[in-house]
């Protein structure tokens, strides 16, 4: 039954639906700052996470990089496989460190009529920023031999 207060101008039934609209309003007081942290937190992850990928791909390019400019450089005519391990050596050292230029070896192998040198190098995978577990890539670069009595 509906009850009404002509006299004070005031209607029971609309004053029990404000009642419940500010009460289902009030339910959901301060669930906007509990998203926020939420939903930031997630995509502060999946920043973060894009990053490290982008620094792992960084690595791995120069670090091939630096392995093939120290093939060419051992595959020179007046240069030995010392030199491609040493210029190898310091290009990794300048780009990301020296813990990813620990393992390198260099070697010249015979493809069909052609010596080759090949420059491998054992590098950490980087888990999280630069650190990660110690020598599990093993990247490589190759160059021919220069033959300065071949024709």
């Amino acid at each position: 039954r509906r009850v009404s207060h002509r006299r004070c101008g005031v209607d029971a039934d609309a004053e029990a639906e404000d009642y419940d609209v500010d009460r289902e309003a009030g339910a959901d007081s301060g669930s906007a700052i509990a998203e926020f942290a939420l939903i930031g937190s997630l995509l502060a992850l999946v920043l973060a996470g894009t990053l490290q990928i982008g620094l792992v791909i960084h690595v791995r390019n120069t670090v091939i990089d630096s392995a093939v400019a120290g093939a060419r450089q051992a595959s020179l005519a007046d240069q030995s496989n010392a030199d491609g391990k040493r210029l190898t050596s310091e290009l990794i050292t300048v780009s990301v460190g020296e813990r990813y230029a620990q393992s390198i070896t260099v070697t010249t192998a015979r493809h069909g009529q052609d010596d080759v040198v090949e420059v491998r190098v054992r590098t950490p995978l980087p888990v999280l920023g630069l650190w990660g577990p110690a020598e599990v890539w093993d990247l490589s670069g190759r160059s021919i031999v220069e033959d300065v009595d071949r024709d």
